[in-house]
Parts: structure tokens; C-alpha cells; sequence
């Protein structure tokens, strides 16, 4: 766990708890298995700093959740790890029961991994635990891609590379990356919205990226964390001080 400014917790207040969520499955060949935990994680750490640095409100950072939905042809793949709804929904539940017999009040879960959905979850608490807020944040609906990266990345392209190479370089390796060249569905009722149902990864990506990320660079990768983070922090400071409505 990680405070603003460090970890001691005696005689501490915090103001909030950010619960990164992330997942553990293949990201193209050139990426660590949790990539959406560290970037999750990273990202979260610099806004709680970025928000005390702000306003002085303390955020402490929680252990990151490694447990994500996936999607079929996904979850056949080795070391693709599967967690259902009940799953998610019971870790989150005892980690808000906990928070709650501790005085926080507060949560904010910085979701790394676009297969996880934890409205319905935050609703079902909401009605448990009327006094206690909870926020979810996806990390990447929070800045736009484009002016940043060359090429739009959906899983292990531009932007994801980009940020691991800033975070993490030792845990890149560019050079055994595959192009990431996928295909959508032919249904044009399913490409427009008209309806949804999960992607089949075996049928859309040949190497488990989708979105090339040859051009990533760690330059690119420090710009764009610095500006998801200081959004988050923006958010990080309403929860804090309660100014939602």
C-alpha cells in the first residue's frame, strides 16, 4: 500500500482508498502478463501525489486486484486468468465491509482491464452501505488517445507499450512484439452499437494484441500518464471532498 507521501499510517487520517483493479492474460508477446495491474497501479500512486500536492488530501493506494473477466478465447490461453462476476463482486464487497468498520468511507477503483464492469457491483453496495461512496474510474475512457500515440491501441498497442516502456522498461521487450493486427466483426449490427456480445480473442487478434505497438516510445507513454493522472486527481480530490452534486 502507498500513501501520498508514505506508508506509515499511525496517527494518520486518510481521506480516501483507491482500489486499482487490473487482470492477469496475455498482452501480444512483448508485454507482462500484468500489464492492466501495473499500469492501474502506477497511475493511481501518481494521481493520489498529484492530488495531495493539490488540495493536501491523503489517499492511500490498496494492493492491486489481479482477478479480471475475460472473454472467450481468452481464457483458454495458458496462465489466462478468469474471474466471474460473483468472483469480483464478493473480493469487492469485503474490501468495502472493511473499509466501512475502519471509518473510510471512500473508494475509488481505477479499473486497468476493459473487460471488467463494476457498476451493477457499486449499485448492489450503494443499497448495503448507504453512507459509503464508491467510484469507478476506467482508466483509459479518461484521456483521449489521439495527439498522443500514432496508432489507436485497444490491448497491447501504442499506448499500453508506451506507458509500460515509462513505468516499467525492464518489462518490455519490443522485440518479440507481434503487429497486433486484429479484425472486428463482419456484423455491421454489432460494429455500430445496434447490439453487443463479447469478442472472441482467438477469432480477432492472431497474437493477442490488438493495435501495433512498433512506434511506442517511453516519451509518449510519460506524456499520456501524466495527463490520465492529473484528471484522476481531479477526481480523487472531489471524492475527498465531497463535491459531487
Amino acid at each position: 500500500m502507498l500513501s501520498a507521501i508514505y506508508n506509515d499510517t499511525k496517527n494518520e487520517k486518510y481521506d480516501y482508498a483507491v482500489q486499482p483493479w487490473g487482470a492477469t492474460e496475455p498482452h501480444n508477446y512483448h508485454l507482462p502478463y500484468m500489464t492492466d495491474c501495473y499500469l492501474a497501479h502506477d497511475l493511481s500512486v501518481d494521481a493520489v501525489i498529484k492530488a495531495y500536492e493539490k488540495q493536501k488530501v491523503k489517499g492511500m493506494v490498496l494492493p492491486v486486484i489481479h482477478l479480471g473477466s475475460q472473454n472467450p478465447g481468452q481464457r483458454e490461453l495458458p496462465f489466462c486468468l478468469h474471474a466471474g462476476y460473483e468472483t469480483q463482486k464478493a473480493i469487492l464487497s469485503d474490501i468495502v465491509s472493511s473499509l466501512n468498520y475502519q471509518g473510510i468511507h471512500k473508494l475509488v477503483i481505477v479499473n486497468g482491464h476493459g473487460g471488467n464492469s463494476f457498476k451493477n457491483m457499486i449499485r448492489d453496495l450503494a443499497v448495503q452501505y448507504p453512507d459509503f461512496l464508491i467510484v469507478i474510474s476506467n482508466l483509459f475512457a479518461i484521456v483521449p488517445q489521439t495527439g498522443y500515440f500514432e496508432e489507436k491501441d485497444d490491448h497491447a498497442g501504442e499506448m499500453e507499450t508506451s506507458m509500460m516502456m515509462h513505468y516499467h522498461p525492464e518489462l518490455v521487450n519490443l522485440s518479440v512484439a507481434g503487429d497486433g493486427a486484429s479484425k472486428t466483426f463482419s456484423a455491421e449490427s454489432l460494429r455500430d452499437g445496434t447490439g453487443w456480445t463479447p469478442r472472441n480473442w482467438a477469432k480477432v487478434s492472431h497474437d493477442t494484441g490488438i493495435g501495433n505497438p512498433k512506434k511506442s516510445t517511453a516519451e509518449k507513454g510519460r506524456k499520456y500518464a501524466d495527463a490520465v493522472s492529473r484528471k484522476l486527481s481531479e477526481l480523487f480530490i472531489d471524492v475527498a471532498k465531497e463535491s459531487i452534486y
